[in-house]
């Protein structure tokens, strides 16, 4: 049976959550769909497996291209105006059925999940230099002196030219970011909501793709508060007892 291991959906906002011993989390609250299945990339036509999936939302359909219209009309869908591909996984057998175009993805997929992956696009902040851009430190305060310029770039006689790279003020922001390994810390079905522990690129409105964790990070044994054990104080411990 397939599966989509993705859902797209908007950024509500952050607030803070306090766990079981009264510490404090900061969260992101995430409209997680619903989202429609629009089209089922196969292996033997389009040479991988994928589904293009759709947030439904309120759109006119006016608002929409004419190619979208029709890539939407063929399968008589509602009309959408954020669609992204996300992979599926197959579980069992792969002839027991696939996507199907049609069918609705739900913040439900998430369930059990422990970490997942957000896509989204950066805020613009227009043209920046290259302290706030880039984190440079600056040159002297003092009067007389320009504080936040970048200074040379050591390209004099040779090789008298700037290299590929170098960094320097420009346009900053509106890029596509990806942070990953973001802890789940509540699912909503009713309201398609979910809750996410840290912050995730965008503006609140902007629109996300939220996957499943490629790569989630081990947990260690005895993580939790006081049970930890720190490997220092151990191995001193087993020497002495040696």
């Amino acid at each position: 049976m397939a599966k989509v291991t993705g859902i797209l959906g908007k950024k509500v906002g952050m607030t803070q959550l306090f766990d079981e011993k009264g510490d404090v989390h900061p969260a992101t609250v995430l409209q997680a769909g619903p989202c429609v299945i629009t089209q089922h990339k196969s292996q033997t036509r389009d040479g991988y497996d994928a589904a293009q999936i759709g947030l439904v939302e309120f759109v006119k359909e006016s608002r929409l291209t004419k190619p979208a219209r029709g890539h939407l009309g063929k399968h008589n869908l509602p009309p959408v105006k954020f669609m992204r591909e996300v992979p599926i996984e197959v579980e069992d057998k792969p002839e027991d059925g696939a996507v199907k175009v049609g069918e609705r993805v739900l913040v439900d997929i998430f369930d059990g999940e422990r970490f997942v992956d957000v896509v989204g696009i950066s805020k613009g902040r227009g043209f920046a230099g290259v302290v706030r851009r880039h984190h440079f430190g600056g040159g002297p305060k003092s009067h007389g002196s320009m504080f936040q310029i970048t200074g040379s770039i050591g390209s004099s006689a040779f090789p008298s030219r700037v290299f590929k790279g170098m960094r320097m003020s420009g346009h900053m922001g509106t890029d596509r970011v990806t942070v990953r390994n973001l802890r789940v810390l509540g699912v909503d079905k009713e309201d398609n909501l979910l809750v996410v522990e840290g912050s995730v690129p965008g503006p609140n409105g902007g629109y996300l793709v939220i996957t499943k964790a490629k790569k989630p990070p081990r947990e260690r044994r005895g993580f939790a508060g006081s049970a930890t054990v720190d490997p220092l104080k151990a191995a001193k411990r087993a020497a002495k007892k040696g």
